[in-house]
């Protein structure tokens, strides 16, 4: 057994930006499933968005409220757009180094945004601002993280969380003890043949928060980004940012003629593309980066480019082929505006959680800043609630036992439970409506 004040399950930047916010006076431990840099928030490409002047405040709800066919929570939404700039300033405080020119950060422009609001790091955005705050977290004393360690189950009583029974690398069972509880598990990817995801992001929580009946909501909102590498090989797809056709990128049939606007939503530029592909008797269309100029894709898109180069592709002068793949987790556990969820000392943070700020569709690059904005939500909610808040329950070690002996009846097929378990919520959703 582990004892602590704070457990947080996952080490993506949803899940560091809360350990950052935590009061140092309390003991955080951390969790996380594969390594530490097993995140897909080390993988995002594209930015992180911004309200860049009280002018653009409109503009950016309507985008957001727009791609997200008009069924996301307004006041999450108005949330994360408040709390951009400050959310921005903290991250350059941490040292992450946004694009400039002429010595002002500089923005670019994606799908479904009418105006360039995206602060970005070439075409690795994700991998810097996570490095940046994983090494501050690392740097804190009351923060210690432990990897290959796997949540099994939720240790509860009378609809309040009291910490989680995990799995080990050894495969030995740990039981971990805590005031308060945030996952932060990331996405569900892991459940999908083509997905741009770590193959072990599976909904674990999901199926936990499920088991104990905490609320979840639209778990049916998936969304499928419309351009990533294809390829023949096995594995998670390669992503080609959304701002490469932001920048003005543009996609052709077999025939060699533009058959969609390119900036249009995700959802609705998938269902261009997948057409075009029946259409065509082909698994891809083309995407065409060669007309942003070889000096925009070597400084903007220089991974984009190598990894293309190893597929035997040379983005400044061939086109390549692109098909639609899962990408991103909509809908998660249900969270209130400080992302707690249902059940008493539990909290949910990025994509894992659902708070509302995406609807239906996610505004490109709002992913990033939704997760680090409520991360931060959820530990003040925890620091205020902290002196006002009983002892831990002493019932602990006797709930822990009884739980390890209903893992152990189930352990050897219980991943695979879990992922059986979600996929059929998300299709009896789907068939409810």
């Amino acid at each position: 057994m582990k004892n602590t004040d704070i457990l947080i399950v996952g080490t993506g930047a949803s899940g560091l930006f809360a350990a950052l916010h935590i009061p140092e006076n309390l003991q955080v431990l951390m969790i996380t499933k594969g390594q530490v840099k097993e995140s897909d928030s080390f993988l995002a490409q594209g930015g992180i968005c911004v309200l860049r002047d009280e002018e653009d405040y409109d503009s950016f709800m309507e985008d957001t409220l727009k791609a997200g066919h008009y069924e996301n929570r307004r006041e999450s939404v108005d949330i994360m757009i408040r709390s951009s700039r400050n959310v921005i300033r903290e991250l350059i405080e941490y040292g992450v180094d946004f694009a400039r020119k002429d010595g002002e950060l500089d923005y670019t422009r994606e799908g479904c945004h009418s105006k360039p609001r995206i602060l970005f790091h070439e075409d690795i955005t994700g991998e810097e601002i996570t490095s940046k705050l994983l090494k501050a977290v690392q740097a804190l004393p009351n923060v210690e993280i432990l990897e290959q360690v796997t949540m099994l189950d939720m240790i509860e009583k009378e609809n309040t969380c009291l910490g989680i029974i995990a799995k080990t690398e050894e495969g030995e069972h740990l039981g971990i003890q805590a005031r308060y509880t945030i996952f932060a598990t990331g996405g569900i990817g892991g459940l999908y043949r083509h997905s741009t995801n770590y193959p072990h992001l599976t909904g674990d929580a999901l199926a936990v928060a499920m088991r104990h009946g905490v609320e979840l909501e639209h778990i049916d909102y998936i969304q499928i980004h419309p351009t990533t590498l294809y390829s023949q090989k096995p594995g998670r797809r390669f992503l080609i940012s959304e701002s490469v056709r932001g920048e003005g990128a543009k996609l052709y049939n077999a025939k060699g003629e533009r058959f969609a606007n390119e900036v249009l939503p995700r959802d609705l530029l998938t269902a261009k593309i997948q057409e075009q592909m029946k259409k065509d008797g082909k698994p891809y269309v083309w995407l065409d980066m060669t007309v942003l100029g070889e000096k925009v894709i070597l400084n903007h898109f220089p991974h984009i480019y190598e990894r293309c180069l190893e597929e035997g592709y040379d983005v400044t002068k061939d086109w390549i082929p692109v098909v639609p793949a899962q990408h991103y987790f909509m809908g998660g556990i249900h969270v209130d505006s400080s992302s707690k969820t249902t059940m008493e000392h539990l909290y949910a943070v990025g994509e894992t959680s659902c708070n509302g700020v995406h609807g239906a569709n996610r505004l490109a690059s709002n992913s990033l800043l939704e997760s680090l904005v409520f991360a931060q939500r959820a530990a003040q909610d925890i620091g205020e609630k902290w002196q006002s808040e009983g002892e831990q329950e002493k019932d602990f070690a006797e709930l822990l036992q009884k739980t390890e002996k209903c893992i152990c009846k189930q352990e050897k097929n219980l991943a695979d439970t879990y992922k059986q378990e979600v996929l059929g919520e998300i299709e009896r959703e789907r068939q409810a409506k």
